[in-house]
């Protein structure tokens, strides 16, 4: 789990929008999802990776 203080001030790296923070469930790790850009941005070991040549693209 992320900190508050940490998801408040990140932000999308391409866009500078807004994140959605979704915790891991059923076997899916936490992530970033940026809805404007349509990419999800993978949290490893608490760590965000907002590089966006590795975010995936939004399957909705």
């Amino acid at each position: 789990m992320l900190p508050k203080e940490l998801l408040e001030i990140l932000a999308c790296p391409k866009c500078k929008g807004e994140l959605e923070y979704r915790p891991g469930n059923n076997g899916e790790g936490e992530v970033l999802i940026c809805h404007s850009c349509k990419l999800v941005y993978e949290v490893i070991d608490g760590i965000p990776n907002m590089l966006i040549e590795e975010a995936k693209p939004l399957e909705e």
